[in-house]
């Protein structure tokens, strides 16, 4: 039996070596916030944190994480979304289908820790999720107000929504 350090908790399990981490995270852990999409490397819906570097789960065999590498997945990121991102993504109605951005979500947070005000050359080399809903312009932004601690008017932004209110 292995271990795996998840969102602060030593978490056990039993499969073959070369299982890529999303399939323990979301089959042996249940934790399914992180996605399957295209299962090599190119979308970013399985991205994970480790050791607080964005990392694609899908190709990652689970042989290659040590018991003492930190792996947060979306749960753990802030179990009551307060994370800056996570605020941001919410006030700026960054999701449409909302699939592939709890990997957006953990991306932006790798990013922010790594550099907490991204110029837009930065958030354009981080950013390499794929969004089928084209949500791009709304992540830049949400990243800009995370880095005002999720605070879109402090970013100096103001969105209007379908329903006519301003964030």
């Amino acid at each position: 039996m292995a271990t795996l350090n998840v969102n602060g908790k030593q978490r056990s399990f039993d499969i073959e070596p070369d299982t890529p981490l999303l399939w323990v995270l979301r089959e042996q852990f249940g934790l399914t916030g992180t996605k399957y999409g295209c299962g090599v490397a190119q979308c970013g819906a399985c991205t994970v944190l480790i050791d607080g570097v964005a990392t694609r789960s899908c190709v990652r065999p689970v042989s290659s994480v040590k018991s003492t590498d930190k792996i947060v997945t979306i749960e753990g990121l802030s179990p009551r979304g307060l994370h800056p991102a996570q605020k941001a993504w919410i006030a700026l109605d960054v999701p449409q289908c909302g699939f592939c951005q709890s990997g957006m979500i953990m991306a932006a947070a790798a990013l922010l820790a790594a550099k907490p005000n991204p110029t837009d050359a930065e958030i354009d080399e981080a950013m390499t999720n794929i969004c089928r809903c084209g949500t791009y312009n709304r992540v830049r932004a949400a990243i800009k107000a995370a880095a005002q601690g999720g605070d879109a008017k402090r970013a100096g932004l103001s969105i209007q929504h379908a329903d006519g209110s301003t964030t």
